[in-house]
């Protein structure tokens, strides 16, 4: 089954954790979109969207939706003071430029290595692969949600994966709704796990070795 809202949302703020005042943050398609409606006010963030916007808000109210203003997925934004617009050119040099503090992307797998798959599923059409191959590489800092397992039950945390790679070696941290696993040069390590789940519930739906960090915590979101 698909993750309902509030389970998205969860895993949303804790997303929300990873970002510091003053970055600048791209935000993917799906539960990474929602990640914005979870900073604190006194926070001065900058939103970047590869179709040409710095500086997105949350998300409107509904009613109050200006349909000239969207990021990359298309659904409706606001924006904060200071943001700016430009061509879609120059949102990639951003990128490949390496401004880009975090970005929080959506995954269909991750393999023990950070391996990211995420842009198709052979045998369905998309529109193309985006802008996750450069932000996969050229972030500082690469965070991926998603659910732990998949539609079919099966994990979505892989030895090795199965999906049309995005980018190889780049993923920093899988936030799912079970867990929050930190890619390391020993491995995935297990640092939360989040309720109503256990530790055990985590390893046995994930499809390679956890290590178990000594400072494990039990996440409330």
């Amino acid at each position: 089954m698909g993750l309902g809202i509030d389970i998205r949302n969860r895993i949303a703020k804790r997303a929300a954790c990873e970002i510091e005042n003053g970055m600048i943050v791209n935000l993917g398609i799906g539960i990474p979109s929602l990640v914005s409606n979870h900073i604190p006010n006194s926070y001065q963030v900058m939103f970047h969207a590869e179709n040409g916007i710095l500086g997105m808000g949350k998300s409107p109210d509904k009613g109050s939706e200006n349909p000239m203003l969207c990021n990359a997925a298309g659904f409706p934004v606001t924006t904060i003071a200071g943001s700016s617009y430009f061509d879609s050119a120059t949102a990639f040099g951003m990128i490949r430029s390496g401004y880009i503090d975090v970005t929080i992307l959506g995954g269909l797998e991750v393999s023990k290595d950070g391996d990211l798959a995420n842009w198709i599923v052979p045998g369905k059409r998309v529109p193309g692969i985006g802008g996750a191959m450069e932000l996969a590489t050229k972030a500082k800092k690469v965070v991926v949600v998603m659910n732990h397992i998949s539609k079919n039950g099966e994990p979505k945390i892989v030895n090795k994966c199965n999906l049309p790679v995005t980018a190889k070696t780049c993923v920093d941290l899988i936030i799912t709704d079970m867990a929050v696993i930190e890619v390391t040069k020993d491995g995935l390590l297990l640092k939360e796990v989040l309720t109503p789940y256990s530790i055990e519930e985590v390893i046995q739906n994930t499809g390679t070795e956890l290590l178990i960090s000594s400072q494990l915590k039990i996440l409330d979101v």
